[in-house]
């Protein structure tokens, strides 16, 4: 494994809502965060299958076109009762024919996709989100980490606080979905807890603890 050294790294993505969330998990850590939008670089073409795949082509992208260590998340919600689905494809069941993204229609797609197969129920909507951060150096070497926590998908949506599906997620546990929590109750981790809840703040603990020895 190889430790990160410098303090000056950049935010391989053009999401503000997961660029604000990496910055408030590595601020109290002392570092300055750039991110690929605020660069103008051109997003990569997500080719891969699975999120280390992403995370990867991402944060290398990133990593050679600024020369610094790139930090880049994949990330999605994956159903049971859907296979899987949208996984990978999260973002994209997201996107409109102007390439915009509407999560509100996204989540009314997860919806309609899990009434199509009669799960109804909470033990038959059971789904975890999962995160995989990669951080990679502009000589090509990545280090991953993948975070994930279980829960259920609900409806309908509750909650403006978070991003993406946020609204209709209730992890395993809680009374409450991920927009109905604040950023500090969403990822239950700073340096020195044992403890995180949300599946960036789980990757990011292996993250940090790797390579950057903060526990």
């Amino acid at each position: 494994m190889r430790t990160l050294d410098d303090k000056t790294l950049v935010v391989a993505s053009h999401n503000a809502g997961k660029i604000r969330e990496i910055r408030d998990l590595i601020g109290p850590l002392g570092f300055e965060a750039k991110s690929a939008a605020d660069l103008n670089f051109v997003e990569p073409d997500e080719t891969g299958t699975t999120f280390e795949e992403n995370a990867t082509i991402k944060a290398l992208a990133s990593a050679k076109a600024s020369g610094l260590p790139a930090l880049s998340d994949d990330s999605g919600l994956a159903i049971d009762a859907l296979g899987g689905a949208p996984g990978v494809y999260t973002a994209n069941w997201a996107e409109r024919e102007d390439g915009s993204r509407d999560f509100a229609m996204a989540m009314q797609k997860v919806e309609d996709a899990l009434q199509d197969k009669g799960a109804s129920a909470p033990e038959k909507r059971t789904a975890r989100f999962v995160s995989v951060l990669c951080l990679a150096w502009p000589d090509g070497h990545v280090e991953l980490f993948r975070g994930e926590v279980e829960g259920h998908v609900v409806w309908p949506p509750r909650g403006d606080k978070g991003f993406g599906y946020d609204p209709v997620f209730q992890p395993l546990g809680y009374d409450t979905t991920f927009g109905e929590m604040s950023a500090d109750e969403k990822h239950g981790w700073k340096p020195g807890d044992a403890q995180a809840l949300s599946h960036r703040a789980r990757a990011f603990k292996l993250f940090a603890e790797t390579c950057l020895g903060a526990g």
